[in-house]
């Protein structure tokens, strides 16, 4: 799975993506029959996606957003309104993916037709997340109100409506979450997999590589990196919903810094040039969160994890997963010299 993006994935490709998908399906009723382990994982599922939104941006699109926390906020308090309101909940996930998709179209619009250079963008999506974050926090009043819901401003909202099967009215179990997140980050993955391999994919990676060459072979950048800007506001948006739902609550530190913080660090540490390195990342770090926050060592915790950040960009420039893969090769090729 963790093949050059820019190639065709090969049969065995398809075989482990099968077989990883079954194994996720499969996994609450024979491995992980545990609920909390079940939560625990499911956590790392979607926020796995979150990750992925922006190593597809970053890693491919060259655009570095700090506003995928924004898109993540937005989905799960779209979703939650929604939800609420129309009392259904699978129109209302359909509906807060689509509305964060129309807001990123006209943020990028602006943004990336108005040709601000890459700091610039960043610099934008890093204060409509603060935007975002203020707003929310201010509007604890009694007249902050959508239809019949409250915001309650920072304490956000604790009553995020469970996902519904289709036309049956059953809300999922843990199981079904399980699955579900699972599924989806699978799906996702593959889904970018395969659109990197597109024309649109490659003009995309052509674009980071090189942007004025690409335009001088006849191709509007701005087009294809609002594509990729939308794209990504959605997968941070679907996130989002999913958080929503797996928590039950939604609430403004979504649009925070320290999650857009964390978001960078994942990607880094599992490597921004791949898809599945993310998803690596955000794995290794919430596991180290999760134990180390038990420990007496919690207090610790953030000096721990920029440590491990250091040293990995030190170590594994490109990310972990690429470094051990490339040391792996390395080593592989060595043996097979020596061999012959």
């Amino acid at each position: 799975m963790g093949a050059n993006a820019a190639s065709r994935p090969r049969a065995s490709w398809w075989v482990v993506v099968g077989v990883v998908l079954i194994a996720a399906i499969l996994a609450p009723y024979y491995l992980i029959t545990d609920i909390s382990d079940q939560i625990d994982i499911s956590i790392i599922f979607v926020l796995a996606l979150l990750a992925l939104s922006m190593s597809f941006l970053w890693g491919y699109a060259g655009i570095l957003s700090f506003g995928q926390t924004a898109f993540f906020g937005l989905g799960g308090y779209a979703y939650t309104v929604l939800a609420l309101n129309l009392h259904e909940t699978t129109f209302s996930f359909f509906a807060a993916i689509g509305v964060t998709m129309l807001f990123a179209a006209v943020l990028g619009y602006f943004m990336i037709y108005g040709r601000l250079s890459d700091i610039y963008l960043s610099v934008i999506t890093l204060v409509v997340t603060l935007i975002f974050e203020k707003a929310i926090k201010s509007t604890s009043g009694d007249q902050y109100v959508i239809g019949s819901v409250r915001l309650n401003g920072q304490n956000g909202i604790p009553t995020v409506p469970s996902l519904q099967i289709p036309w049956s009215g059953t809300e999922l179990s843990f199981d079904g979450v399980f699955i579900l997140d699972a599924v989806l980050l699978i799906l996702v993955y593959a889904g970018l997999r395969l659109l990197l391999i597109t024309p649109f994919g490659r003009v995309l990676v052509g674009i980071r590589e090189n942007t004025r060459r690409i335009e001088l072979l006849g191709y509007d950048s701005r087009r294809y990196k609002l594509g990729a800007f939308v794209i990504g506001g959605g997968i941070a948006a679907l996130a989002g919903v999913l958080f929503g739902v797996w928590n039950n609550f939604v609430a403004p530190e979504m649009f925070g810094l320290k999650r857009a913080a964390e978001v960078i660090v994942w990607v880094i540490v599992g490597g921004r040039s791949t898809l599945v390195g993310p998803i690596v990342g955000t794995a290794i770090v919430q596991y180290l969160q999760n134990k180390l926050g038990t420990q007496s060592v919690g207090e610790w915790l953030p000096l721990i994890l920029g440590l491990v950040l250091i040293l990995v960009v030190l170590l594994f420039r490109g990310g972990l997963l690429p470094g051990i893969v490339g040391g792996v090769g390395w080593a592989w090729r060595r043996v097979r010299g020596d061999a012959t």
